[in-house]
């Protein structure tokens, strides 16, 4: 039997609550190596979506596939291949980073070596320091140890970089990339774009409970939206261009005399996203207020 070449394939996934659709026929695989980021506002289904693939939660309709095992079989051995990091974390007790790390690498068949883990996380000056007394962003880390501890082939990355300062937050990119180039399959979801335009190969985009969007970070959103924007002040009025030829436009403008306040933005995955989820909200309130309408 030939291995699949995606370590995550979903069909069909649904997700009803008492009658209220939270998921509506998902349909995306990820590859084995591959680090897929999954976006979307609060309340669009991400949060289920991600339990449904790591056996916490049961699934209304569909199939899914993780590391060749349906989530709601999987078994110990299962969960041994899986790395998770919560959005948030629980309260750790009394013990000191490095027993933490001790204690969970033993549950594990071939863990990371425990010191090699506080030092990717940032933790070597805190190694002996009780979980408890840590700050905010250093229990994050202590979460993303905790983790990657068990060298797992699918590391879940819910929020990972929550609580990070800039510093940390590219220190954090680099351990991630580094997983990455060992061959671990990556699941992220996080609210900073720019973080996911740099750490991802793909993304799906989820709102109102169906995927709007899916493909490689560099093409995500229709073609039009693309295209940069030139905008600049003449005789006090502010305007803006869409073009696809910035500079020849740019120069063009320049035959009237240097226009005020020049600059070309080139739409960055954040400004894509925005407009995609904005229109499927909106759609959205439309379809609910017209429906209001009709059965009033």
């Amino acid at each position: 039997m030939t291995a699949s070449a995606s370590a995550v394939e979903v069909s069909g996934l649904r997700k009803d609550y008492h009658g209220v659709e939270a998921l509506r026929g998902l349909d995306f695989d990820i590859k084995h190596g591959e680090t897929f980021a999954l976006l979307g506002p609060n309340g669009a289904g991400k949060s289920t979506t991600i339990e449904i693939l790591e056996g916490y939660r049961d699934r209304s309709a569909g199939t899914v596939s993780v590391l060749g095992v349906d989530p709601q079989r999987g078994g110990l051995d299962w969960k041994a291949r899986l790395g998770i990091v919560l959005q948030s974390s629980g309260e750790q007790g009394s013990a000191t980073v490095r027993e933490q790390l001790t204690h969970f690498a033993a549950f594990y068949p071939n863990p990371r070596n425990v010191d090699e883990v506080i030092a990717a996380v940032g933790l070597e000056d805190k190694a002996s320091s009780l979980i408890r007394k840590l700050s905010g962003g250093q229990r994050r880390r202590v979460d993303v140890a905790l983790g990657i501890i068990g060298r797992p082939e699918l590391l879940f990355l819910d929020e990972p970089t929550t609580g990070f300062d800039p510093e940390a937050r590219r220190q954090f990119w680099t351990l991630v990339n580094q997983l990455k180039a060992e061959g671990t399959t990556i699941l992220l979801t996080t609210h900073y774009l720019d973080e996911a335009a740099q750490l991802s190969d793909r993304a799906g985009i989820v709102a109102d409970g169906r995927l709007v969007e899916l493909g490689p970070i560099d093409t995500i959103g229709a073609a039009e939206a693309r295209i940069p924007v030139v905008r600049w002040t003449r005789n006090g009025i502010e305007r803006e261009e869409r073009t696809d030829r910035p500079a020849e436009f740019v120069a063009r403008l320049a035959l009237d005399g240097e226009p005020e306040r020049l600059e070309v933005i080139r739409p960055s995955l954040e400004d894509i996203y925005l407009e995609l989820v904005g229109n499927v909200e909106a759609a959205a309130a439309e379809l609910a207020a017209s429906t209001g309408e009709a059965s009033s």
